[in-house]
Formats: structure tokens, C-alpha cells, sequence
């Protein structure tokens, strides 16, 4: 399926652009992704609540996958619910502090990834977050990421109940 086929296709179907769709949902909705520019979250995010909840939707193109296999390469899976956890903090910035993630299935070429965040725990800068990436019925990823909000340097740390290791 060419490039211009499914231009075609969107077009017969009046779906708008990657851009235009985005502007329609940064309108439609009442929070703004702050942490980040929106064009740094991977996918196109539908829902945001800052510090609560946000949805995205990702659909596998070939630069995303190994050439080989045309299996999705796990950097791609991760960025999604990265920065989709970073993209629901309502602050100027937000970092990773901790990820428990697992991978369950392999993800092809074209498939469509749902990622949902939600902001299930927060002490002081540190929020943590349980993340799901699916695709329909079947889970792809899912875990928790520790997200810190405006860190001063790197010294803004996971309270000591959160950590199961120090690096003192």
C-alpha cells in the first residue's frame, strides 16, 4: 500500500490529515500537553487529563519495524508509553525516573497501539503511573513508570518507599 493510496483513501473516507486531526484535538479538548511539545509524543494523542489520564493511538508504519522481521523495534513500544506518562504531568517539566515494564506479544507492521496512562500514586514531585498498550483485545506492554516533575537537576529522587534499590 503506497503512500498516496492511503492519502486516497482518507480522503474518500473525509478523514483530515495527521495535522489537521491533531489540531482538531488540541481544540476539542480542554487540558494541553505541557511537560512536552506535543510533537514530541509518539502518537497521536485522543484524550488528556493532566495528572490523571491520557490516551493515544499509534499505528506501526515500516520505518518502525526491523526490515527482517517486520517486527516493531521494542525502542518505538517504549517511547510510546514514555512519553505518553511524561505528557500527562501538569508541569513545565517532567523526566523518567523508574520504569517496570513488560512485553507480552510482538507488534507488526500496521497494527494499531492504544496507549493508555493512568497517574495512579503521587508524593510531592513524583508521580507513578500504570501504563497499558494494546492492540484491540490483546496487551502489548504494560507496567508502571515513575515520572518526576519539575526536577531541580537530577537530585529530585523516588520517595524511599518507591525504591527497592539505592544507589548511594
Amino acid at each position: 500500500m503506497s503512500i498516496a493510496t492511503i492519502r486516497l483513501d482518507r480522503a474518500a473516507l473525509k478523514i483530515p490529515e495527521a495535522r489537521e486531526r491533531i489540531r482538531q484535538v488540541a481544540t476539542e479538548r480542554h487540558d494541553a500537553v505541557r511537560a512536552l511539545d506535543q510533537s514530541e509524543v509518539v502518537g497521536e494523542v485522543v484524550e488528556l487529563q493532566l495528572n490523571h489520564r491520557a490516551v493515544s493511538v499509534f499505528t506501526v508504519q515500516q520505518s518502525h519495524v526491523f526490515s527482517r522481521t517486520e517486527i516493531v523495534r521494542g525502542h518505538h513500544l517504549f517511547a510510546l508509553v514514555n512519553s505518553l506518562a511524561t505528557a500527562v504531568m501538569d508541569a513545565d517539566m517532567a523526566v523518567t525516573a523508574k520504569t517496570e515494564l513488560r512485553f507480552h506479544r510482538m507488534v507488526r507492521v500496521g497494527e494499531t497501539l492504544r496507549t493508555e496512562v493512568q497517574v495512579v500514586a503521587r508524593k510531592g514531585q513524583v508521580a507513578q503511573c500504570r501504563v497499558q498498550t494494546t492492540v484491540g483485545e490483546d496487551c502489548v506492554v504494560d507496567g508502571m513508570i515513575w515520572v518526576v516533575t519539575n526536577p531541580s537537576g537530577m537530585n529530585a529522587g523516588l520517595p524511599r518507599e518507591w525504591n527497592d534499590e539505592n544507589c548511594d
